[in-house]
């Protein structure tokens, strides 16, 4: 899905979490036959039609599985069951003033190359990683304790930065290290830790990946490999899960039950649980009149999310609320305010009078105008080949009509929608969220003001332009906090701030889109054994690739 695709490359990752040790994942030397032998694993991409060779994980135009497959993080945080798995890192802990957190390196890991890793590696991947991409504005230096203890050194408390650290990718300092332009290597020849990495073959159309000869975990590089193929839209990768040519298919598709299921129901399965980004109907606040949240109240109110869900989203997921956290976020809620929501009730008498009140009133041509009598209409924005954002558009487009209120789909390509988003030139669109294994980064992107650029400035983040003075006075309380106890309150004064200001207008978390058929592999996760999400895209992805193995 889009929100998954657009956000991937410039990925922050934070939590508000204690920080521990987990259970262990085992190593070992690895072989280079230690996979088995017969057709690869074959993932279809929906949003490419042609691939490049650029396994540069710097790069935001990275080939599919250069996070998932090529180079792996410290840790990996799965959203599914909501715990945090020790992968290239076996363990960490955090100082007693909140600002030095030391990962300890599993032992026995090596590059593809043969090459060990080291806490040199970390050191090199997070000064890459914030020289190319940006972000980790709290670390001061990271620095190689020893060979495999490396620590990280925070200019303030900071609890998302386990996460955000833990998770970027990690690559080697002797090769990176002598890159004369790091971020725009190609990186045609990957050598990295994770199980797949040998570039097999490359055309526009399709790759293949092969196993990494040197894999840190031989008894799990079970699949020959992993094939990617190219589709411009969900169309076509859809026809391919359907035909029976990929068995992974981690895209929307329409009636699955009639249209993928029942063509095997024995070997065919899905599941979607609700631990995507939040799906909001965002409003441009810093133009009239969606700068006033009765407005956006008004509007929130006029539109029927049960609706939305139903029929726009195929009943894949659940209406959202005014405290913005349903779905991966639940456990953060604060049960008093769910119970009291209002405004993200459908209720269109309810908007009609509010709107009357705020001067939105209703003229004899029967179409709603603002206080200064000009009509009131503008657009919803959403990338035309999304099919199901396009739906729930159509839907808020008919909620809208219904109170005399004129609002257009326009739907050119994603590539126009967000550079719109990004500048600032657009009324509303149905956007996605920050999402990450607490609130902290949600809550800062909807209503942090340091996050608020200018009409015209380009922004990655925040394209609704909201901020709330109050909000980074609880987001700095939030990020220094360590006790659980405490972080819920202060995410429970977020949401309530949250639920006055309505920054935007929430529709509902967004399901991880899985699709998989069991009939040449096996140990998919699912409802009873969620291990990770069925994304391909994510910091799970690599679970499931170490998971996976050929039907016997």
């Amino acid at each position: 899905m889009v929100y998954a695709r657009l956000t991937s490359a410039r990925r922050r990752v934070g939590a508000v979490v204690l920080l521990g040790t987990l259970g262990l994942v085992g190593c070992g030397s690895s072989t280079a036959d230690s996979a088995a032998e017969g057709p690869p694993l074959t993932i279809p991409r929906e949003d490419m039609g042609n691939f490049t060779r650029n396994f540069n994980p710097f790069s935001p135009n990275s080939a599919p599985m250069t996070h998932e497959a090529i180079y792996e993080s410290l840790l990996i945080y799965n959203p599914a069951a909501g715990d945090t798995v020790p992968w290239l890192a076996e363990s960490w802990e955090a100082s007693e003033d909140g600002l030095t957190l030391t990962f300890h390196l599993r032992e026995g890991v090596t590059w593809s190359d043969g090459e060990p890793l080291s806490a040199e590696d970390v050191v090199t991947s997070v000064e890459l990683q914030k020289e190319l991409l940006g972000g980790f504005e709290y670390l001061d230096s990271a620095t190689a304790d020893d060979e495999s203890t490396v620590s990280f050194h925070l200019d303030r408390p900071f609890s998302p930065a386990l996460h955000q650290l833990g998770q970027m990718s990690i690559v080697p300092a002797h090769i990176w290290s002598e890159h004369d332009d790091p971020g725009e290597d190609l990186n045609e020849e990957p050598v990295g830790t994770g199980p797949y990495t040998e570039v097999v073959s490359f055309q526009s159309q399709s790759f293949e990946l092969g196993p990494n000869p040197e894999y840190w975990q031989p008894e799990e590089q079970r699949i020959p490999g992993i094939r990617m193929l190219a589709f411009a839209g969900n169309d076509g990768a859809n026809l391919a899960a359907i035909s029976g040519d990929v068995d992974w298919a981690p895209q929307y598709m329409p009636d699955i039950e009639t249209t993928f299921v029942a063509q095997d129901p024995e070997h065919r399965h899905y599941w979607f649980p609700p631990t995507g980004a939040q799906i909001n109907w965002q409003l441009n606040t810093a133009q009239e009149p969606f700068d006033d949240p009765q407005v956006r109240k008004a509007l929130s109110m006029a539109i029927d999310r049960d609706h939305i869900v139903e029929v726009g989203m195929s009943g894949y997921t659940i209406p959202a609320d005014c405290t913005g956290l349903v779905g991966t976020y639940e456990m953060w809620q604060d049960p008093a305010l769910v119970d009291d929501c209002e405004w993200t009730d459908y209720d269109p008498d309810a908007a009609e009078d509010l709107l009357d009140e705020l001067g939105f009133t209703t003229g004899e041509d029967g179409a709603r105008t603002t206080p200064d009598g000009d009509p009131f209409t503008f657009d919803i924005s959403v990338g035309s080949t999304s099919s199901d954002w396009l739906s729930v558009a159509n839907i808020i487009s008919q909620n809208l009509a219904d109170i005399d209120i004129r609002a257009s789909v326009d739907s050119p390509d994603w590539a126009s929608v967000v550079a719109a988003y990004e500048s600032g030139d657009f009324d509303t669109g149905i956007v996605w969220s920050a999402n990450e294994p607490s609130p902290y980064q949600y809550f800062r992107t909807l209503m942090s003001p340091e996050t608020v650029t200018d009409i015209g400035d380009q922004t990655f983040e925040n394209y609704h332009r909201f901020g709330d003075d109050r909000a980074d006075t609880l987001l700095d309380d939030l990020a220094a906090a360590s006790e659980p106890e405490e972080q819920h309150e202060l995410v429970g004064e977020l949401q309530a701030l949250y639920d006055e200001t309505a920054p935007v207008i929430p529709l509902f978390p967004g399901p991880e889109w899985g699709a998989y058929t069991t009939e040449n592999f096996v140990g998919w996760p699912d409802e009873d054994d969620p291990y990770a999400t069925l994304s391909t895209r994510s910091p799970t992805t690599v679970l499931v690739l170490t998971s996976l193995e050929p039907v016997e």
